[in-house]
C-alpha cells in the first residue's frame, strides 16, 4: 500500500512539473508571437509600405509630410526662425508640424529632449488665438491646463464650448498621453476625463505626446481619448550622446556619497547634473551630505515650498547650483540643454521612468552620462510600493532584468522594451556593457535553488516568513539558527554575488515576492515560487550568466562608449575578488570611449510627480 502511494505522489510530482513545463513553453509562444508582430510591423515601415499593405505613399506615412510645399509652410519656418530662435527642424518636427497644421489627429512618440513642445507651440503662434471674453483678435495662443481641471470644472469647459462655436480652438494637445492607459508605467485616473474633449470637440485635432509608449499603451490611450483614426509618428528612442552606465550600489550611503563627489569633483567639475533619489527623505538627506562636502546641490521634490523649488530650479539653470538632487518631481519644464550627468542614486520603478529621467542628460546633442546605481536591497523598498499598482511589479521587474545584464548593449535592452530593434552594433560603444572585456560563461546554479527551496519550506513549516535579507543570512549560516537548515553548506560566494542570484531567481519565479500590510509599511517577504516544482525533476538545471575573468574599461572624462551581448533576463555573478584586483589595474588604463565600469548591482526607485498639462491651442 505504501509503494502504491509512494508511487502515486511521485507520478503527481512529475505531473506538475510537466504541467508547468507546458505553461513555460506557452508563455514563451506568446512572448515569439509578439516579437514576430512587432518584427513583421517594422519591416513593413521601413520598407515604405502603407497600412493598407501598398507602397503607395499615403497620409499616415512620414515622407507625405516631410515636404515644404505646404500653404503654411513658409508661415511656420519664419516662426521657426524668428520667434523660437532656431534654424532648421529636428527629426519628426516638420512632420508633425504639417500635419497637425491640416488638421490631422496625431499622436508622437518622441524621445526626452526631442522637442516635442514645438509641435504643438509652433502651429499655436501660427494659429488664431482663442478668445477673451468678447475680443476674438485676443493674442492668447497657448492655454495650459491640468486633466483635473477638465474632470472638475463645469465652468472652464463652458467657456471651453464657447470658443470651440467661435472657431478658437485651433487644436487640443495631450502632453504625457501614456497617462491615460493604465498599462502605462504613470497612469492617472483623471487622464481618463479627457476622453471628453473629443466627444465635444469633435473638430478639433488633437496630437497626443509621450516619451515613452509601447505600441499597446498607444492604442489604448487612442481608445480612451476617443481618436478614431490617427498619424503616428515614432522616432528612434536611441540617443546616441549618452552613455549608460549600471554600478554596484554601495551598502551604506557614505560610500555612495564619496562615490558621487569623486566623480563629480573629477569628470563632472564645474558641469551641471541631477541625482535622482527614491524618496524626498533621500534626496534631502543626499543634498546635505554633498552640500558639506563643498558641493554646490540644491533639493527639488513635490512637498517643499513653491518659491524654494523656482529658487533651487533657478539656481540650476543660471548655473549657480550645479547639482539638483531631486525626485521623478523635477521633470516637467526642465529644457535645460547642458546637463552633462544624470545620475540614479536608486534604479527607476519602471524602464519608461528611467528612460525619461536619464532623457534630462545632453540635450544640446552633445556627450553625457547616465549613471544608474544599483542596489539588492532597492527590489524590495520599491516593489513594496508599486505591489497595488496595476503592472506595477511586472516593469519593475523589466527594471531589475536590466540592471542586472551584464553583457547584452544597453541600448538593444532599451530598444527593445520599446518595440524597436537596434543593433548593437550601432552602440559605438557608448554603455558599459559595449565597453566590458568579459569572458562568459554560464554557471550552474541549480544546487544552489534547491537549497533555498529547503530554506523556504522549513521556514513555511515553522510558520515562519523570510525577508530577502533574512533568506539570505539563512542561506549564509548567519543570523536566526533557528532558521537555517543544517544539511545546507553555506555557499562560499560574496554576500553581492548571492543577492544577484536571488534576484535572478526572483525574476525567473524559482522564488516569489509576497507581501504583508501593517498600518505604517508593507513588508516583502519571498515565498516558493510556481517554477520550483520543475526541480523535482532532476535533470532540470537552472544557469546564471556570469564573468570568469573582467577587464573593465574606465572612463575619466563624459561618455564614451561600449558594445556586447546578452539576453536582458540573464542575470550575470561576478567575483568581487577578481573585479576589485582588475579595477584597480584598469584605473590606470584609459581606453578611448569607453566609461567607468563598477559593480553591476540593484538600484531604488524615485517618488514624486509633476503635474502634466493638456494644452488647449
Amino acid at each position: 500500500m505504501a509503494m502504491l502511494e509512494d508511487e502515486l505522489l511521485s507520478i503527481e510530482n512529475e505531473l506538475q512539473a510537466v504541467e508547468m513545463q507546458i505553461q513555460e513553453l506557452l508563455d514563451k509562444q506568446q512572448e515569439l508571437i509578439q516579437k514576430k508582430m512587432t518584427l513583421k510591423k517594422l519591416i513593413k515601415q521601413s520598407s515604405g509600405e502603407s497600412a493598407a499593405g501598398g507602397s503607395k505613399e499615403t497620409e499616415t506615412s512620414v515622407e507625405a509630410w516631410n515636404k515644404t510645399d505646404f500653404p503654411w509652410y513658409e508661415k511656420i519656418k519664419t516662426a521657426l526662425q524668428n520667434k523660437f530662435k532656431l534654424q532648421k527642424f529636428r527629426s519628426l518636427q516638420l512632420e508633425t508640424v504639417n500635419a497637425t497644421m491640416a488638421g490631422k489627429d496625431i499622436f508622437l512618440v518622441m524621445p526626452t529632449g526631442g522637442g516635442k513642445s514645438l509641435c504643438y507651440q509652433l502651429p499655436a503662434v501660427c494659429s488664431d488665438g482663442m478668445f477673451e471674453e468678447e475680443d476674438r483678435n485676443s493674442q492668447l495662443k497657448l492655454l495650459y491646463v491640468t486633466p483635473e481641471k477638465i474632470a472638475k470644472s463645469k465652468m472652464f469647459m463652458s467657456k471651453l464650448e464657447k470658443a470651440y462655436q467661435a472657431g478658437c480652438l485651433a487644436r487640443i494637445a495631450v502632453d504625457e498621453v501614456h497617462c491615460c492607459s493604465q498599462w502605462g508605467h504613470d497612469f492617472r485616473p483623471d487622464y481618463k476625463s479627457l476622453g471628453i474633449l473629443k466627444r465635444q470637440f469633435p473638430l478639433a485635432p488633437l496630437i497626443g505626446l509621450t516619451a515613452t509608449a509601447t505600441n499597446h499603451v498607444l492604442k489604448d490611450a487612442q481608445n480612451i481619448l476617443h481618436v478614431r483614426k490617427c498619424i503616428t509618428f515614432t522616432a528612434s528612442f536611441n540617443r546616441p550622446n549618452l552613455y549608460y552606465e549600471v554600478r554596484h550600489k554601495p551598502s551604506n550611503n557614505e560610500d555612495f556619497i564619496e562615490d558621487i563627489v569623486k566623480i563629480i569633483n573629477g569628470r563632472y567639475k564645474g558641469l551641471s547634473g541631477i541625482v535622482y533619489c527614491f524618496s524626498q527623505k533621500d534626496s534631502e538627506q543626499v543634498t546635505v551630505s554633498l552640500q558639506k562636502l563643498g558641493i554646490k546641490a540644491g533639493t527639488y521634490h513635490a512637498n517643499m515650498d513653491a518659491k524654494y523649488k523656482t529658487k533651487v530650479h533657478k539656481g540650476w539653470a543660471a548655473n549657480q547650483i550645479q547639482v539638483v538632487v531631486a525626485t521623478v518631481a523635477f521633470g516637467m519644464g526642465i529644457d535645460k540643454p547642458d546637463v552633462r550627468f544624470v545620475i540614479h542614486h536608486s534604479m527607476s520603478k519602471s524602464m519608461e521612468n528611467y528612460y525619461q529621467e536619464s532623457g534630462r542628460a545632453g540635450r544640446d546633442d552633445q556627450k553625457a552620462d547616465c549613471i544608474l546605481y544599483y542596489g539588492f536591497g532597492d527590489i524590495f523598498r520599491i516593489s513594496s510600493m508599486v505591489v497595488m499598482e496595476n503592472v506595477g511589479q511586472e516593469k519593475l521587474y523589466d527594471m531589475v532584468s536590466y540592471c542586472q545584464n551584464m553583457n547584452k548593449c544597453r541600448r538593444v535592452l532599451i530598444a527593445r522594451h520599446f518595440d524597436e530593434v537596434w543593433e548593437s552594433a550601432n552602440c559605438n560603444r557608448m554603455c558599459d556593457n559595449c565597453c566590458r572585456e568579459n569572458s562568459l560563461e554560464q554557471k550552474d546554479i541549480t544546487e544552489y535553488c534547491r537549497d533555498l527551496i529547503k530554506i523556504l519550506e522549513q521556514a513555511e513549516n515553522m510558520s515562519e516568513k523570510l525577508t530577502p535579507l533574512k533568506l539570505i543570512d539563512a542561506w549564509s549560516g548567519k543570523g536566526l539558527s533557528k532558521l537555517r537548515v543544517a544539511e545546507i553548506t553555506p555557499p562560499k560566494l560574496p554576500r553581492e554575488e548571492l543577492e544577484r542570484i536571488i534576484a535572478h531567481l526572483l525574476l525567473q519565479q524559482y522564488l516569489r515576492e509576497d507581501f504583508s500590510f501593517t498600518a505604517f509599511a508593507t513588508i516583502s517577504y519571498l515565498k516558493i515560487g510556481p517554477k520550483a516544482g520543475l526541480l523535482k525533476n532532476e535533470a532540470h538545471i537552472i544557469t546564471i550568466q556570469g564573468t570568469t575573468s573582467k577587464k573593465s574599461i574606465f572612463r575619466n572624462k563624459p561618455s564614451e562608449s561600449s558594445n556586447s551581448e546578452g539576453s536582458s533576463e540573464n542575470a550575470q555573478t561576478v567575483s568581487r575578488t577578481t573585479q576589485d584586483s582588475v579595477v584597480k589595474k584598469s584605473q590606470e588604463r584609459k581606453r578611448h570611449n569607453c566609461g567607468t565600469n563598477l559593480k553591476a548591482k540593484k538600484p531604488k526607485l524615485q517618488a514624486g510627480g509633476a503635474d502634466q498639462p493638456v494644452v488647449l491651442d
